[in-house]
């Protein structure tokens, strides 16, 4: 039997951070140019039962059987394995491979969910429905970061940009330009989990204040939708930067995050706001093409360690 593969985009969150968890809009997009891998590959000599996990990335390399009970990989087959009424896997090997960052906030853990979901199901005879997939992938990321949006799932299965509103129908975006993003990492890893729950525990403190600066982001990813969908570059750009400042009072940002945003709008960026959970993690600017090379040599002075070029637009 064959080997069987399937990919999964990154994710980058444009509008909506956080305040998504709470029942407020959200806008993402995907990330094309880095992707995870999942191969199957069955092994006629293996006992029924056996899986071998082969994740150089991370330096994972275990049998499935091996692995605690809560770790993705094994929430994802267990999972995968009910919904398909399979009782034992047959005997095969995994190998999982990434070029998204890890903990970057670009969706490396919902990408691997995908791509391995995907690549399972099909290895089992059932490949599965987007929506199927994506719920899949939601079930790691609800056992892996706690209390998450369904964002990125939703966006890395789909690979297309959208509208979001948690325990919604996600909208397709349909847009009439397109625009380019840079996506700089400032080097700290941030950990989605605890930057989820500090945010909770002080909205449990002081719902009021919280509750306004959620209300205050869901506002602009409402107006960002408009401008999105009619292309009007300039003015996403002053959203972005005004949804970082908002981010910055929330609790989420970063000195490391806040001179990269700085030094963006500086250098000619029509914006720019953190990306994801923050604390660390990746910030965004939305740039004019021919600025793109120079507004990254200066982001690469200001400390960033990574730079990812993108276009967000029309198919």
């Amino acid at each position: 039997m064959p080997a069987i593969s399937a990919t999964a985009p990154g994710k980058v969150i444009l509008f909506g951070e956080h305040a998504v968890v709470y029942g407020f809009p959200a806008i993402a997009a995907p990330v094309t140019q880095v992707r995870a891998k999942a191969i199957v590959l069955a092994n006629p000599l293996g006992k029924i039962g056996q899986v071998e996990i082969d994740a150089p990335d991370i330096d994972l390399h275990s049998p499935l059987s091996e692995l605690p009970n809560d770790h993705p990989f094994v929430v994802l087959f267990s999972n995968l394995m009910e919904r398909l009424g399979v009782k034992v896997m047959p005997a095969c090997s995994v190998r999982i491979t990434s070029s998204i960052p890890v903990a970057a906030g670009l969706g490396s853990g919902a990408a691997v969910s995908v791509a391995m979901a995907r690549a399972l199901s099909s290895f089992l005879g059932h490949s599965l429905p987007n929506d199927q997939i994506s719920d899949l992938a939601y079930q790691v990321e609800k056992k892996y970061h706690g209390t998450p949006s369904g964002i990125d799932n939703t966006v890395i299965t789909y690979s297309k940009p959208v509208y979001y509103m948690r325990g919604q129908p996600f909208e397709r975006l349909e847009l009439l330009h397109s625009f380019t993003l840079l996506i700089a990492d400032s080097g700290i890893k941030s950990q989605t989990r605890r930057v989820v729950e500090d945010v909770r525990q002080g909205w449990q403190s002081d719902r009021e204040h919280y509750d306004k600066l959620f209300d205050l982001i869901g506002q602009i990813s409402r107006q960002a939708r408009g401008l999105i969908e009619k292309g009007r570059s300039q003015e996403i750009g002053s959203l972005m930067t005004t949804n970082h400042q908002v981010l910055k009072e929330l609790g989420v940002s970063c000195p490391e995050l806040d001179r990269l945003v700085k030094a963006a709008i500086s250098a000619g960026a029509s914006g720019a706001k953190l990306s994801g959970a923050g604390r660390g993690g990746n910030m965004i600017a939305l740039v004019q093409p021919e600025d793109a090379d120079a507004i990254s040599e200066t982001l690469r002075k200001t400390g960033a360690t990574r730079i990812i070029t993108t276009r967000v637009g029309p198919d």
